[in-house]
Order: structure tokens, then C-alpha cells, then sequence
């Protein structure tokens, strides 16, 4: 391989460690958390210290898409990706499904035997007309959108439980440009749950340029740090290694392949 070759790859490995690893030392903002339930004050070390203790969303226990019955307990240590649709809406339902679609296909960071790394989030799509979507509905609905049921759970149950969720527990009615319903939830907003099920963001997911934010915001929530514990550097970077990977496969194939000499064409001038 030449020496332009060496050069590329490691260009493609190194911007992106060195933008982490500026994130990292001068703390680029996280996304930030919302609805703090109380303030507790405490001395450290002879000083005042006052910490925020951030609404954390219930459990929540419902049917998913294979009949078997799950809950956000079950999701401990998973990053969550929430939002609500109904299978015969017509208008924001299917944009918001095919996004959700993207953002799962996009996370399919690897690929073992056909089995997708599952560890670090979790997609959850609650139906807002239960009466209607039962289990083999939303079954034949997720089955319609290419639904990956080891990440994507499309969940049914009882209304008041599902209504409860969105107004109560992630406050849908308080983001909402347009008032919620509470009769009647209809809205394309996705909502974001770090590891500790604190709400860590809003987004559109009718607006590709919402979803994308959000993609972002998931990378950022994966590498941040406990505050519990300190890590090292190289352990930091460990969720990076398969990207990492992955780029330095496509760039080294791109350079072999751009970098082929054409073949030469024998030409013989014959005169007559």
C-alpha cells in the first residue's frame, strides 16, 4: 500500500478521535436533562454542594408485537428511544415510522451470524388507539415497516396506562407546540431516555433534520461518562472500535480501488 494510502486511512481514524477526544477535555455540552423533581443541598469537603435530582420516567408494563408482555424495567442499562402512533393514521404515522426504521437500521453497528448488537438501546413505539391495535394489528403493522423486534418493541394495552405514560411520565402535553389531546394523543415528537430514564430530549421525527440531532444526541448519551466512576481513556473508546473499524474498511477499500492502474491497451498501427 502507498504512502498517500497510509495516509488517508489514518486521516479517517484521527479527525473523528480528535473531535472526541476535544469533547471530551473541554466538556462540549450534553444534551441536556429535563424537569428536575427537587434540589437536595449537602456539604463535600466543607463546601456546599446542590444537586439536581431529575425526574426519572415510571416503569411501565404493556404487549408488545410478539404477544409477550415487557417493561422499561426489563431495559435497565439501555438507552431508550420513545414514540406513539397508531396503525391506521394516515397522516404523521408512517413518516414517523420510516424514520424510526432509519434510526434502527443505523445503529446496526454489528452484524454476527445475522444477529444485531443489541446491548445500548432500545426503540418503543406505543399505540395510542389500544382499542383498535391489538397484538396481532401492531404484529402485522411492524411486520408492513421492517421492524427488528430484538430492538423495536410496537406496544399495546390499556389506554389510561399508555395516557398516562405520555402526559404524566413524559410530559408530551408541556412540549407540544400544538396542545395534546388528552383525549386523543397525536404527536410526531420522539422522545429520548438516558440509562437512568431522565428525559434527555424532544425531537420531531417527522423533521429528518430532528432525527438526525437525535442520532447525535444518542452518540453523545452512549459516551458519557459516570460520575460514579472514572474510567480510563481506552475504555471510553471502546463503543468507537467497531466505527472505527468500519471506516478504516471503507477507506482502504476506496483507495485500492481508485488507486488501480489502468490497464494498457496494445495498439498496432497495420498499413496498407
Amino acid at each position: 500500500m502507498s504512502k498517500k494510502a497510509i495516509l488517508a486511512i489514518c486521516i479517517a481514524v484521527v479527525i473523528p478521535l480528535f473531535f472526541y477526544m476535544i469533547a471530551r477535555q473541554y466538556n462540549v455540552p450534553m444534551p441536556g436533562r429535563f424537569f428536575p423533581d427537587s434540589v437536595v443541598t449537602k456539604m463535600k469537603d466543607g463546601k456546599e454542594i446542590t444537586d439536581t435530582i431529575w425526574h426519572k420516567v415510571a416503569n411501565i408494563t404493556l404487549q408488545n408485537q410478539l404477544g409477550q408482555t415487557v417493561s422499561l424495567d426489563q431495559l435497565k442499562g439501555k438507552v431508550v428511544i420513545i414514540d406513539f402512533f397508531f396503525t391506521h393514521c394516515a397522516s404523521i404515522c408512517p413518516i414517523l415510522t420510516r424514520n424510526m426504521r432509519h434510526l434502527q437500521d443505523g445503529l446496526k453497528l454489528k452484524d454476527n451470524m445475522k444477529g444485531v448488537d443489541t446491548t445500548f438501546v432500545q426503540f418503543l413505539s406505543l399505540t395510542v388507539d389500544p382499542e383498535h391495535d391489538s397484538v396481532p394489528v401492531v404484529k402485522k403493522y411492524a411486520d408492513r415497516y421492517g421492524v427488528n423486534s430484538d430492538v423495536w418493541w410496537m406496544l399495546t394495552g390499556p389506554k389510561r396506562t399508555i395516557y398516562d405514560f405520555a402526559l404524566n411520565e413524559l410530559k408530551l402535553g408541556l412540549q407540544d407546540s400544538v396542545s395534546v389531546d388528552s383525549n386523543f394523543v397525536h404527536t410526531d415528537y420522539i422522545a429520548l431516555l438516558d440509562k437512568d430514564r431522565v428525559i434527555r430530549g424532544y425531537y420531531h421525527g417527522t423533521d429528518t433534520a430532528a432525527v438526525a440531532r437525535l442520532a447525535d444526541d444518542l452518540v453523545f448519551i452512549m459516551l458519557e461518562k459516570d460520575k460514579k466512576r472514572k474510567a480510563p481513556i481506552f475504555a471510553e473508546l471502546r463503543p468507537l472500535m467497531i466505527p472505527i473499524i468500519l471506516i478504516l474498511l471503507g477507506t482502504a477499500i476506496g483507495i485500492a480501488y481508485f488507486s488501480r492502474k489502468p490497464k494498457k491497451t496494445n495498439t498496432t498501427n497495420n498499413n496498407i
